[in-house]
């Protein structure tokens, strides 16, 4: 049976894993890249002729016939061992992650899992984070410019003290040439597994626009507003997507950029894979993959599709894309962050006049903090990243720290008057839910003793 494959476990367990070994990769750049930072035995002029040898060689290195390249390490390979030792270890754990990956990829696709992110969130969810978090960790390993050094010295230092090469080294020395290239190798990997990719990501076609509005269209709703109707106002507010109207827009668009990249054969077969995937880069030239690490998503989808016969379209269509967001998307986010900090300040002072609706409104809340947490890591993202152009005052937002400001206001209300949120929502559980699905059960015991009658 399927449910005894565990596979919502595995891939909440994969992604917590994925999660770490992403940082590490990050650590790992940051520290070859950072002058200040930069491991000694890779700056030791002393070293210098075998970090020449082991990145021509590398990976078929040959440590007994090249012995005066590597004389220097056969001096040291006992402090060379140690210092690259945590390296070639975080380096491993990237082959076990895509170790379990594949298999449970591998495992989803003869199950025939359904995918819906409106019906089945956590799992349609943690789907695709697993995607886009395996992509990143591929990626930022491609980024690493001394992989090969760190993983060559290792293992000639580990032959020069154990008279054999680590087992684990073919396969390492395989991947990172696999890997040079890496969107074509990834995409190479993700071909069997498209149509679980294309249905988990056509679930966000009425979710993702939806988020995606400008801001005259939020303001002609009144959304966020508690006052617009003032007698609903104690009516909870609730819908069969709850989940959905505060998942983020970053995550999304990261989704749906890294899924149709890696299922790039969706986007010539099916119209609203395609449709999907331009609103997408539409909204941004940047997708944050860890911390400060972006991707710069028109350049990277046009240098993938260039090698590819049969997708000048597709060409067009990014190229028609980015130049949509350098005319708009700066003026269209800075309206939205305008509307956020008029409608938060209004959410505010209505929720701390009287806390009490924080029960029935809680979803308000959350929706709020989304939108505005969206909008701030955009511009974070776009003010550091973006080229030299006319609109930069687009990108320039002095009155950030007001939005920032009713953020954290509207964040210690929940937190202050949590207790108020709970009660609320276990006397909704008892006096609503509760009733609504008793009033379900027995509607389906009477269907299934007329089956039976029949």
């Amino acid at each position: 049976m399927d449910y005894q494959q565990k596979l919502a476990e595995k891939l909440t367990i994969l992604n917590e894993r994925g999660s770490g070994v992403l940082i590490r990769m990050n650590y790992i750049k940051k520290l070859c890249t950072d002058p200040k930072l930069r491991p000694g035995f890779l700056t030791d002029k002393v070293m210098e002729p075998a970090v020449k040898y082991i990145n021509k060689k590398f990976p078929n290195i040959d440590f007994r016939g090249n012995i005066q390249n590597l004389t220097c390490i056969q001096r040291q390979k006992s402090e060379v061992l140690a210092a690259t030792a945590s390296f070639y270890d975080s380096f491993l754990d990237v082959i076990e992650f895509r170790d379990h990956v594949y298999e449970l990829l591998n495992t989803i696709d003869a199950c025939q899992c359904f995918f819906d992110i409106s019906s089945n969130f956590d799992f349609t969810k943690n789907y695709l984070d697993l995607l886009s978090t395996y992509a990143s960790v591929i990626i930022l390993l491609s980024r690493i410019d001394d992989k090969k050094v760190l993983v060559g010295m290792f293992n000639c230092a580990h032959e020069m003290t154990n008279g054999s090469s680590d087992p684990s080294y073919p396969r390492l020395g395989q991947m990172f040439v696999e890997y040079d290239h890496p969107w074509k190798k990834l995409t190479e990997e993700f071909g069997p597994h498209t149509r679980s990719v294309t249905a988990a990501l056509l679930s966000l076609k009425t979710v993702y626009p939806r988020r995606n509005l400008p801001a005259e269209q939020w303001r002609s709703a009144q959304l966020l507003s508690l006052l617009s109707t003032p007698a609903s106002m104690l009516d909870p507010a609730c819908c069969e997507t709850m989940a959905c109207e505060y998942l983020s827009m970053e995550i999304m668009e990261r989704w749906i950029i890294i899924g149709f990249l890696l299922c790039h054969s969706s986007l010539n077969t099916n119209q609203a894979s395609l449709e999907l995937w331009k609103m997408a880069l539409r909204s941004g030239l940047f997708l944050n993959l860890t911390r400060e690490e972006v991707l710069n998503i028109h350049k990277v989808s046009e240098d993938l599709f260039d090698g590819i016969k049969g997708y000048s379209k597709r060409i067009a269509d990014i190229k028609e894309c980015r130049e949509h967001v350098l005319a708009n998307c700066g003026a269209m986010h800075r309206e939205r962050r305008h509307f956020l900090r008029v409608a938060l300040k209004e959410l505010f002072k209505v929720l701390e006049d009287e806390p009490g609706l924080l029960g029935p409104k809680a979803l308000f809340v959350m929706m709020a903090l989304s939108f505005s947490r969206d909008e701030v890591m955009w511009l974070v993202r776009h003010s550091e990243n973006m080229p030299k152009m006319k609109t930069v005052d687009d990108y320039n937002d002095n009155q950030m720290a007001e939005l920032l400001y009713f953020m954290e206001k509207l964040r210690g209300l929940m937190k202050k008057y949590n207790h108020v949120v709970q009660r609320y929502h276990v006397q909704y559980l008892a006096q609503f839910d509760a009733l609504l699905l008793n009033d379900t059960i027995q509607v389906q015991n009477v269907n299934t003793r007329s089956r039976h009658a029949l």
